[in-house]
């Protein structure tokens, strides 16, 4: 349901204690003094079987006493009374609740599951929205709310916090007032009964108070919604998690804590870097990465420079960058030089650059602007130990000035800071956050501030990259492929044999070992003649999953005698330690040779969240022991498959090495990308692995594959947590004459087509689509426009059906979260126009806004664009002008 109805939940104009005696007494007492003391200038209104009067506020029996309805109604009564509630107030208008009450299946009671659906099923009607159950509340200081039985209240700032644990909501708030940090609302999710993260990023991430959201996670429940909340959220502000049970241990805890089912840690680590979303370890990190993402904003690779007075601090934050993966800079012979003229003999001549312990603020400030000039630097850390012979505060304001130079110039390097010390830093630190320069107050917090930062840039980075277009080169045999599957399922078959795990793969492009299939021992030596030797002998069958462990693997075989004779004492012990297992015969194929070749691993499993995950990593026998994988929420493109490469070791392995030559990493990436496409379209099938798949320079090559189907009730898009590219919308277009062009969604790898279109554009043509003048399409916005949410969005661009990725023409609609209102905009080329392309492109996307259930579409039209005002006219919409801009039209079409 989303955002629907959470301005009653956060901006109530009025609000009801619904409470009574028993375990809830204690509860209702504290809410009802939090809500009196909040400062909250609405009306309060307090329901309790028994009470009259409580601290001054009439009390009603029943919610249908109230003389209004309230906006937002605050339960906290035994469960078994929560669904005629949520009924009756549902009947009186109310439109949010926040359920302190608990009980409602934590821990898998049946009874509770009973009284949750029931909950469910009496808000449902009324659109009536519940954070909860199990909540400690919900508070906004700024609107005067706090609707929660917390033990303070917190000061208003501009930072979202949102957790499922109250008791760790609790906890945070306590944290935040002793350090004097604010908040814009603090959220206590509980289990999640209706509100959960996916509904708070998009309600917190289209409110302009708050410029941070954090949050702590200990599962996420609809997986698809989250992922749309997520990367939308993450383009317009930073947003910060701590995910708990991040260790089996853990993950087993939070599960019992919530009652719901916590998916695999590296999954969610691929889903938050996949969202652009920072993780964190721990609460101190969390908002140390706020003022950290707030303040810095000009670094442009991961390249630290490290400036100190004192030497041993310098080791402690270098060690700490090599730790946490980061680069120490090398300085430049003309930076070594300069310093060298400057600074005292001796000196450390290398990064990082000690200045000494008697160093004033006049050299620090002169060291720092040589690191500035640096071109080979990205970011400066300047550390500081007291000095009875140098003033911190002197020097921290030296800083201060040349940094100041260096935002206003055209250096744009990153600078943070670290005095140490308590009461005479506080001084410096104070100068530093007036200036929004990063401080901290020891080297290792700095350093993990800068590495959140780099992070951070890279996720940013990742949202906005326009990858290489392959669609014209990968045109995969999708109907192979899925009869294949099918009639494995269709025969009762969970795995595919590996002959058939291969076919399915050369489907899709992905380059096979040559396997050929043999009943007997007799046939596999025919086979081995003709393929010549040396080969591979394997066993066949759809039972024995790793052939390895069963010596059901014999590689090299000089001649076809070896291969049968190894075939029949092969088969005498499979039949000894397998006696169950069917066996369809064996497959032989070539011994692959490849001199500088790596082993990999690359598949899919199936997450009980977030559904089909690509795993990528270190292949080979020993893949289970070595644990060096990846893994990528499909669908990918080149440069998230990259991306997935990049989290592993095997990926340092991949390059080029002491004469040894780097492997083919567009090859890799391209595979990966078939192997998503393949899960992507595949809804049958649940598991996928292949190992080892070979690379080297040449290349990659398949040598044993596996696949796992089953049955699916779904399609296979909707099981996937991020909408893949909807190819059944592409249609073929008939110009009156005779021109074939092709209509279809929008694509990643269309940004720089989508930059060419706008090269071909008027002036005027801009000024009408953008409602004033631009001079050109940046690079990022280019991306923002073709990297869309297709569950959310919808672009269809015109192109010519032959003749490259040109293209003619677009129309677009952004839906609300709720999926009910879309903005819509289009524009086409100036020398396409006169051939009813307008009506046309008009026509498809309000069908397809009607197919999504969007009711009502809208835009905003130039006075002035008479022919787009005639065109809204043709297809009936209203108009009106907008108040505050008597240039623009509002046109509008409800359905």
């Amino acid at each position: 349901m989303t955002i629907r109805n959470l301005e009653y939940m956060f901006r109530p104009k009025s609000i009801a204690l619904i409470w009574a005696d028993q375990e809830y007494s204690t509860y209702g007492e504290v809410i009802l003094k939090n809500l009196s003391e909040g400062g909250f200038e609405g009306k309060i209104f307090s329901v309790h079987p028994e009470k009259k009067t409580i601290a001054g506020i009439s009390a009603f029996k029943r919610p249908e006493q109230m003389p209004q309805a309230p906006d937002l109604a605050i339960i906290a009564r035994p469960r078994k009374e929560v669904p005629d509630l949520i009924k009756q107030l549902g009947e009186k208008g109310t439109k949010a609740a926040v359920l302190i009450s608990y009980g409602f299946g934590e821990g898998g009671d049946h009874e509770g599951r009973q009284y949750r659906e029931q909950t469910l099923k009496a808000a449902n009607p009324y659109l009536l929205r519940i954070v909860g159950t199990g909540s400690l509340g919900v508070i906004v200081p700024s609107e005067g709310v706090n609707a929660s039985y917390a033990h303070a209240h917190p000061k208003i700032g501009k930072v979202a916090f949102v957790a499922q644990s109250g008791t760790l909501l609790s906890s945070v708030l306590d944290w935040a007032n002793y350090r004097n940090i604010g908040f814009s609302h603090m959220v206590s999710l509980g289990d999640m009964l209706d509100v959960d993260f996916g509904d708070m990023l998009d309600y917190l991430s289209l409110d302009g108070y708050n410029r941070a959201i954090l949050m702590y996670v200990e599962q996420v429940t609809n997986a698809r919604k989250f992922m749309s909340a997520a990367r939308a959220a993450a383009r317009m502000k930073p947003v910060i998690v701590v995910k708990s049970g991040r260790y089996p241990e853990g993950a087993k805890a939070a599960e019992s804590h919530t009652g719901a089912m916590a998916g695999s840690d590296a999954v969610y680590d691929a889903v938050f870097r996949r969202a652009g979303i920072l993780r964190v370890n721990d609460i101190t990190a969390l908002f140390d990465a706020v003022p950290t993402l707030s303040m810095a904003s000009a670094a442009r690779g991961d390249r630290l420079a490290i400036l100190t007075n004192g030497g041993a601090i310098g080791v402690m934050a270098t060690d700490t960058l090599i730790e946490k993966k980061g680069r120490l800079g090398i300085l430049s012979e003309d930076s070594l030089a300069k310093l060298d003229r400057m600074l005292p003999h001796p000196w450390s001549h290398s990064n990082p650059v000690d200045i000494g312990g008697d160093a004033d603020g006049k050299r620090y400030a002169k060291a720092l602007e040589i690191l500035l000039e640096d071109k080979d630097i990205n970011a400066i850390l300047v550390l500081n130990c007291p000095s009875a012979i140098a003033s911190s505060t002197e020097s921290a304001q030296e800083v201060i000035n040349s940094a100041k130079k260096n935002i206003y110039g055209s250096r744009s390097r990153q600078v943070l800071t670290s005095w140490l010390g308590d009461s005479v830093a506080q001084q410096a630190r104070k100068a530093f956050t007036e200036n929004k320069i990063p401080t901290y107050d020891t080297p290792t917090e700095a350093v993990r501030g800068f590495m959140q930062l780099i992070r951070y840039k890279k996720s940013q980075e990742m949202l906005m990259q326009i990858p290489a277009n392959i669609a014209e080169d990968f045109t995969p045999d999708t109907d192979k492929a899925r009869s294949i599957i099918e009639r494995a399922v269709k025969e009762g078959q969970t795995w595919l044999n590996e002959v058939e795990s291969k076919d399915v793969l050369a489907a899709y492009g992905i380059p096979v070992v040559e396997t050929l299939v043999a009943k007997t021992p007799g046939e596999a030596r025919q086979l081995a003649e003709k393929i010549g030797c040396p080969v591979v002998l394997k066993i066949l069958s759809s039972d024995i999953h790793h052939k390895t462990r069963f010596s059901g693997v014999v590689l090299d075989l000089k001649t076809p005698s070896m291969v049968e004779e190894t075939a029949i004492t092969m088969l005498e012990r499979i039949h000894e330690t397998q006696s169950g297992a069917h066996i369809s015969g064996f497959t032989v194929q070539p011994m692959v040779y490849r001199k500088n070749a790596r082993e990999l691993i690359m598949g899919m499993v199936l997450d009980r969240q977030f559904g089909p995950v690509i795993i990528f990593g270190h292949g080979g026998s020993y893949a289970e022991r070595i644990k060096d994988s990846s893994m990528g929420i499909p669908p990918l493109n080149l440069h998230l498959a990259k991306e997935v490469i990049s989290q592993t070791a095997i990926c340092r392995v991949l390059e080029a090495y002491q004469g040894m030559p780097g492997a083919d990493m567009e090859a890799i990436a391209l595979t990966l990308v078939k192997v998503s496409q393949l899960v992507c379209d595949m809804s049958q099938m649940v598991e996928l692995d292949i190992n080892p798949i070979i690379a080297d320079e040449h290349g990659v090559l398949a040598l044993d594959a596996r696949i796992k189907a089953g049955e699916s009730d779904i399609s296979a898009d909707k099981r996937l947590a991020i909408r893949p590219y909807p190819k059944e919308l592409e249609e073929n277009i008939t110009l009156p004459d005779s021109t074939m062009l092709l209509l279809r969604p929008i694509r990643p790898e269309d940004g720089p087509a989508f930059q060419e279109l706008y090269t071909k554009l008027s002036p005027e043509d801009i000024r009408f689509r953008f409602l004033h003048p631009i001079k050109s399409l940046s690079p990022d916005l280019s991306a923002r426009l073709t990297q869309i949410d297709y569950d959310r969005e919808m672009a269809f661009v015109l192109t010519r059906k032959s003749g490259g990725p040109e293209i003619l023409g677009v129309v677009r609609i952004t839906a609300d979260p709720n999926i009910e209102r879309a903005e819509f905009a289009i524009v086409i080329r100036r020398d396409m126009t006169g051939q009813g392309l307008g009506p046309m492109l008009l026509r498809r996307i309000i069908d397809y806004s009607k197919s999504r259930g969007i009711k009502y579409i809208y835009g905003e039209v130039l006075s002035d664009n008479r022919s787009m005002l005639k065109l809204a006219d043709s297809f009936g919409f209203k108009k009106r002008f907008v108040p505050d801009d008597p240039g623009v039209m509002h046109v509008s079409l409800r359905f």
